[in-house]
């Protein structure tokens, strides 16, 4: 059971037996047995941003407040990053191909995404996050896992670290809390925006028994297809096989897994995640680009923001790197580990270009990025801050 009382779940919508306000309740099961040994009792958080880089624009451009937005570059190749929740309401989501988006929504209003104001909007709640609890496992940009384990009110302590997230920052999270990583990630998704569920394993399996098995975190579509061919739609159905049987059908690694997954079981702890050792930029073209002189120049672009980003956060790389992805998905990577750390946007610009030309890709290109590895603060040791541009090519 999750510490601090019986389960809770938000306002927005569920009622005492964990189903959806309106939604008949599920039909009355034990939960599957679950291992013998479930593992150390522990309680998690999962923290999420609502909509997030959506939130961020919007904090820039009130004027678009309450109308549909969508956060993704303009191409005929491009995907949805984002959208507001009033774009959601016409099934406009994340990772979806533009143009179906604008199908979907003709009335969606497009704006570009800008990384480095997400990045400095992500440092701040993050920063509330580590402050108000000590273990963080960031995830990405917007999510983060929380150890609450051993705190004598884990709910009261998030309610704080949302109510602070919203003043210092203006923007809004969904909380999950739950036994473990998964319990606490699908609570948190449950009920967004602002969400604020609290579940257990017996809770969880009530709630979402009757789901696909696509909905546990890590098992993808072809997975939940392939289960699907063989008559298992539900997790529900999938509990019901025995370990031997998935590891017959899946391997003896991914099988167990998913035995233990359909009961709700997840030993992964929450583990402290180190500052980043690496940060990158990369562009995919609307059209492919053939002529090095265009090559040149938008390398050279990624190239200058990336330093101009590592500088305004004190930081330098050892290591510079760039991709490039030719017309057929061809992808190739090369990199120069350099005698000092640079944190001069112009020379990282010089060294990357030069990697690009001596490379001369034989096709048109689709893809371009940089990256700058071996990251080190400024102030930390090291010698000097750049480096000659004669000595970088």
């Amino acid at each position: 059971m999750v510490p601090d009382g019986s389960p809770e779940r938000s306002s927005a919508g569920s009622s005492e037996d964990g189903t959806a306000n309106g939604a008949a309740p599920a039909t009355p099961a034990a939960p599957p047995e679950p291992p013998a040994d479930a593992g150390p009792e522990r309680c998690v958080g999962h923290v999420d941003c609502d909509a997030f880089f959506a939130a961020v624009e919007l904090l820039r451009r009130p004027e678009l407040r309450g109308k549909p937005v969508i956060v993704a570059h303009d191409g005929p190749r491009s995907v949805v990053t984002t959208a507001t929740y009033e774009a959601r309401k016409h099934g406009v989501g994340s990772a979806m191909p533009l143009v179906t988006a604008r199908r979907r929504c003709p009335d969606a209003i497009l704006v570009p995404p800008d990384l480095d104001a997400y990045r400095e909007a992500s440092q701040g709640v993050m920063a509330i996050i580590r402050d108000e609890v000590e273990v963080v496992q960031q995830m990405s940009l917007d999510e983060a896992y929380v150890d609450l384990t051993g705190m004598l009110a884990p709910r009261a302590a998030m309610r704080r670290l949302v109510t602070r997230v919203k003043a210092e920052t203006s923007l809004d999270v969904s909380v999950g809390i739950g036994p473990n990583k998964l319990v606490a990630k699908l609570a948190s998704d449950a009920e967004k925006p602002r969400g604020f569920v609290v579940l257990d394993r017996r809770d969880a399996w009530r709630r979402w028994a009757g789901e696909s098995p696509g909905l546990l975190p890590g098992i993808g579509p072809k997975t939940a297809l392939d289960l699907e061919r063989r008559g298992v739609g539900t997790i529900r159905a999938l509990s019901r096989l025995d370990e031997p049987q998935l590891s017959e059908w899946y391997g003896p690694r991914t099988g167990p897994w998913l035995w233990r997954r359909c009961r709700f079981d997840d030993r992964d702890p929450v583990v402290a995640v180190r500052e980043p050792v690496s940060e990158s930029r990369e562009t995919t073209f609307s059209i492919d680009l053939d002529e090095i002189e265009d090559l040149e120049r938008e390398l050279r672009r990624l190239a200058i923001a990336l330093g101009e980003a590592l500088e305004r956060q004190g930081r330098r790389g050892r290591t510079v790197g760039i991709k490039v992805r030719l017309a057929d998905f061809t992808t190739v990577t090369r990199s120069r580990t350099l005698p000092t750390a640079i944190d001069d946007p112009e020379v990282l610009a010089e060294i990357a270009v030069a990697m690009l030309l001596e490379y001369a890709p034989a096709q048109p290109v689709r893809l371009l990025g940089v990256r700058a590895a071996g990251l080190e603060l400024i102030d930390g040791p090291g010698a000097q801050l750049t480096l000659p541009l004669e000595s970088a090519r």
